[in-house]
């Protein structure tokens, strides 16, 4: 005998304040764009295409609002308590299929630093051999992966995580003057295990009307323009690394990804970087 899923409605699933549930995302926010269109915004050169759910904004500035009141800043609440270097992410309610969940069993329950705002809020300080910026082999202990709390407005079945870091993801070493204001515009993303060549920029007026609710048109894209062919491989450079790093951990074989890492003028802390990462699994 099968147990049939319960069916998840506004009856069954009630509506919280607060980071959302799976469920809550499913019946309250489902997802407003295809795999397609969020692969065709990511390839666009405007990361700014990139939503979350109207209803589900204002829940986010709701409680970021609380979070500000209660440890100081987002940033605060992010360095002295949801990011932990290092250690798995136990604290999301939106759970990934690439965990293990013996490893999040055991993962220790975090508590906050912050009762006390003698605590000093900053990052952990870098030791003097820390790498200069992220790398394939960044190691653990200046990484945090994270699902998102707040995700886009992405399919079902498609997760959103974040890679936060304490070393830069931009660094000089990596980012050729010439394209730098470039990567400072548009920021750099990326596209691993696909089967097919991405969707291209030119496909992007078919996608607009499920931006039709945030008002969004050609004509308010930031885009820059193709560069030759030598700046078009230094932009790749500039995110090989982030690039082979999400190939190891979401592995090609078995999901397809869709990441970015915003510029400066998107980013939501400003100062501490991260990467955002879009996952589907293979089936």
């Amino acid at each position: 005998m099968t147990l049939e899923s319960p069916v998840l409605s506004t009856n069954s699933v009630p509506l919280r304040t607060g980071p959302p549930t799976k469920e809550e995302m499913l019946v309250y926010y489902p997802g407003k764009f295809t795999w397609n269109e969020m692969k065709t915004f990511v390839n666009s050169g405007d990361l700014g295409l990139l939503k979350r759910d109207r209803n589900l904004q204002k829940r986010y500035l709701e409680w970021s609002d609380n979070i500000k009141n209660q440890y100081g800043s987002v940033v605060n609440y992010l360095l002295n308590v949801r990011l932990q270097w290092g250690k798995p992410d136990s604290q999301c309610l939106l759970p990934s299929a690439l965990d293990n969940k013996k490893v999040l069993d055991s993962a220790p329950k975090v508590t906050s630093l912050i009762d006390d705002p003698s605590i000093p809020r900053q990052l952990p300080t870098l030791p003097a051999d820390a790498p200069p910026y992220f790398t394939v082999d960044t190691p653990s202990e200046y990484i945090s992966i994270i699902m998102n709390d707040w995700p886009y407005s992405v399919p079902a079945e498609v997760e959103h995580s974040l890679i936060w870091t304490r070393v830069p993801i931009f660094h000089p070493d990596i980012i050729d003057e010439r394209i730098a204001p470039r990567i400072a515009q548009d920021g750099v993303w990326g596209f691993t295990g696909n089967t097919s060549p991405p969707p291209s920029p030119s496909t992007l007026p078919a996608c607009l009307p499920a931006l039709s609710d945030w008002g969004v048109t050609l004509d308010k894209m930031v885009v820059s323009e193709k560069g030759t062919d030598e700046e078009e491989a230094l932009v790749r450079r500039a995110g090989e690394e982030v690039n082979k790093f999400v190939k190891n951990r979401w592995v090609e074989s078995e999901w397809e990804t869709a990441w970015f890492v915003n510029p400066p003028r998107l980013q939501s802390v400003p100062g501490l970087a991260h990467i955002h990462v879009f996952a589907k699994q293979k089936h």
